[in-house]
């Protein structure tokens, strides 16, 4: 009997059959973790592109000068709401909606090019920091900033990423052009 059931133990442990089914079981939900990794991070990149694309429309939009001869008048007003409009084109055009923007934190900080304020704007748009105009650098180049950030929620179970909501920036500088 105790020789019947060592044979039968080494024969079993011989056998092969069913190894591909245990490797499987045991390699599938690995594979699949890291498909929904790839996916979500890829996601991600992709809302990182589109909202790099809304800045800088927003800081192209701001930068372009509004008029040449029209000394005297609040064109800089004028230059954000032009810059958030394009923003939020751009947001939408991505299937992105522009509500759910938010002022990065923290907000960016920049030596003005005139005697006026280099804060945020939040006159045009409660939801993005524009700023112009602004130093772009050492030489006293000016332009305008357009900075905002973006919500991303992963959904990747059984990680400590599951469910966690995390704020993308987006941020771009346009030199000013000439009247």
């Amino acid at each position: 009997m105790l020789h019947s059931l060592q044979s039968n133990a080494r024969r079993l442990a011989a056998e092969t059959r069913g190894a591909e089914i245990a490797e499987a079981a045991a390699v599938l939900p690995l594979m699949f973790m890291m498909l929904l990794g790839i996916f979500w991070f890829g996601q991600a990149f992709s809302i990182y592109g589109a909202i790099t694309r809304a800045a800088q429309e927003g800081a192209r939009a701001g930068a372009v000068p509004l008029c040449a001869t029209c000394a005297g008048t609040n064109t800089i007003a004028q230059s954000d709401i032009n810059a958030a409009t394009a923003v939020q084109n751009a947001l939408t055009a991505s299937k992105l909606d522009p509500n759910l923007t938010r002022i990065p934190v923290p907000t960016p900080a920049f030596a003005s090019c005139s005697t006026s304020t280099s804060a945020c704007d939040v006159a045009a748009s409660a939801k993005m920091c524009i700023q112009a105009p602004v130093q772009l650098t050492s030489t006293g180049l000016c332009g305008t900033s357009v900075s905002f950030q973006y919500p991303f929620q992963f959904w990747l179970p059984f990680t400590s990423l599951n469910k966690q909501q995390i704020w993308i920036s987006a941020s771009a500088r346009s030199r000013m052009e000439p009247r």
